[in-house]
Formats: C-alpha cells, sequence, structure tokens
C-alpha cells in the first residue's frame, strides 16, 4: 500500500471513528471499553472535553510504554490518535442525532468497528487500551492479547456501572463492544476476499500471452485431461482482486467462447501485488 493510500486511509477512518464517539457513544453515556470509555465517563462525571481526556489518556499510555512499544510505533500512534482526539472534539458539538440508547448502541459501535477496522488496514495505530494491552503482554507474554484487552475492556465496563450505577447502560456497552469487535473484523476480511479463476481452454498459450501483457496478474498454466473426453487441454490458474472478475471474464471469451471458468474466493492472498490486512 502506498504511504498515500495509507494517510487517507487513516483519515477517513479516524474520521468515522471520532463520529460514532462524538456523536453517538459519549452522548448517550455508552461505555463500550477502551480509552473511549474513559473519556465518556470523565466527559459525563468531571466535564472533560471527551477530545482532550482520550488524547490525555493514550499519550499517557504511550510514555509508559515507550520502552517497551518502541519510536516507530510510538510516532505512529500519536499521529492516529491525534487525528481521533480532534474529530472526536469536533463532532462532540454536534447535536447527538438520536436519544434512542439502542440505536445509539447500534450506529456508534458500527462506526466505531468501521473506522477503527480502516485504520488498521491502513497500518495505523489508534492507540486506546490497546497499548495497555502491550504492555501487560511484555511483562506476561504467555497471555493472548486477545484476553487482555477483554479483560480491559470488561473492567472499564464494570467502572461505568460503578460510577453510572445504570445496568441498562452497562448492558448496552456489552453490545457496543461486541458490535464494534465484530464489524472491525468484517472490514478486515472483507479487505482481505480476492477471487481465485481457474479456466479449462485449448487455447492457453494465447490467453496467457494476452492476460500477461494487458493486466498485472500472473498466470499459472497447467497440463490437464477430461476424464469423460480424455482430450488434453490448459489449465490457467489467475489470483484476482476484488472487481478484476468480470474484465477477467471477457478477454477469456474474447479468445476462447468455449472456455471453461470457474472462480472462488479466497480469503487472503500474500504476495505478486496482494496485500494482507490485519
Amino acid at each position: 500500500m502506498s504511504k498515500i493510500k495509507s494517510i487517507l486511509l487513516t483519515i477517513l477512518g479516524t474520521m468515522i471513528t471520532g463520529f460514532g464517539i462524538g456523536v453517538f457513544l459519549t452522548p448517550n453515556k455508552i461505555v463500550g471499553g477502551g480509552a473511549s470509555g474513559i473519556s465518556t465517563i470523565l466527559y459525563h462525571t468531571l466535564k472533560i472535553a471527551p477530545g482532550v481526556s482520550f488524547f490525555v489518556i493514550n499519550i499517557l499510555f504511550l510514555l509508559i510504554g515507550l520502552k517497551v512499544l518502541g519510536k516507530d510505533f510510538t510516532l505512529k500512534t500519536i499521529f492516529g490518535v491525534a487525528l481521533i482526539s480532534i474529530f472526536v472534539q469536533l463532532f462532540s458539538y454536534i447535536p447527538f442525532y438520536t436519544e434512542n440508547t439502542f440505536l445509539a448502541v447500534i450506529f456508534g459501535g458500527v462506526l466505531y468497528g468501521l473506522g477503527i477496522g480502516l485504520g488498521f488496514a491502513a497500518g495505523a495505530s489508534t492507540g486506546g487500551t490497546d497499548i495497555l494491552g502491550r504492555l501487560i503482554q511484555y511483562k506476561f507474554p504467555t497471555v493472548p492479547i486477545g484476553k487482555l484487552l477483554l479483560i480491559i475492556d470488561g473492567i472499564i465496563i464494570l467502572v461505568s456501572l460503578i460510577i453510572f450505577k445504570n445496568l441498562e447502560l452497562t448492558l448496552f456497552g456489552i453490545i457496543t463492544l461486541f458490535i464494534s469487535s465484530y464489524t472491525i473484523d468484517m472490514v478486515i476480511n472483507m479487505l482481505n476476499i480476492s477471487r481465485l479463476a481457474f479456466v479449462i481452454t485449448e487455447k492457453g498459450e494465447e490467453i496467457s500471452n494476452t492476460l500477461v501483457s494487458t493486466s498485472p496478474r500472473g498466470v499459472t498454466i497447467i497440463d490437464v485431461v477430461g476424464a469423460y473426453t480424455n482430450d488434453k487441454k490448459k489449465m490457467l490458474f489467475c489470483a484476482l482482486k476484488e472487481g478484476e472478475s468480470d474484465a477477467f471474464q471477457r478477454k477469456i471469451l474474447a479468445a476462447d467462447k468455449d472456455a471453461f471458468i470457474v472462480f472462488a474466493e479466497s480469503q487472503r492472498i500474500k504476495g505478486n501485488g496482494f496485500y494482507i490486512y490485519k
């Protein structure tokens, strides 16, 4: 991924996340864990601006773990944290769209997860409790990071129950956590989905030359034999990015209208122009 594309995707992701926090989650006292949950608690108890507290919390985590996290990760995280903090603060000035807590949970959780997922895809770090999780894992390397984050977020949600004394808000916070986590995974999986094409044809050399000269994709040629006809043919194997299938099919059929084409879905492909988002 190019540096410009990564920066633009980071800006888009942090803006979406900031919108979800500032417009839906914080105004409705919804705490789904993370630094955003802490900033929500501080906003409703001490009236500290959510964007300011979000930034300060993350900077404190980074300063504590500077040696462990390293300079590159720290600088990259500061960039992501600064953007989210700005967007959270800007969007907090907008009158929130709904006082219906359930709708706020759905839209806030989805937007938060969508933004974080895009940020991860861009290789950015948006801070939050994953910094704290990394620090704890440094001391206890055998504990999975996923479990650490779940425990930390659970503690933050429990604190919101103690402070707000509202069980329904706590349950909504748990739902938000699950929705945002699911959305993050969904975004990453969607970005990793690619297509595998298998083409059975008698014009293997001609078609492969056309594909190689007119697209950035490589082609593997395999000798095959039809089990029923015993005819010897060529099978072309090609990995495609999402959205390239139609153009690929048109090129094949233009060269051989009798070609047999099979498309399959791949969850992730690495190498030769393909990038694994994680």
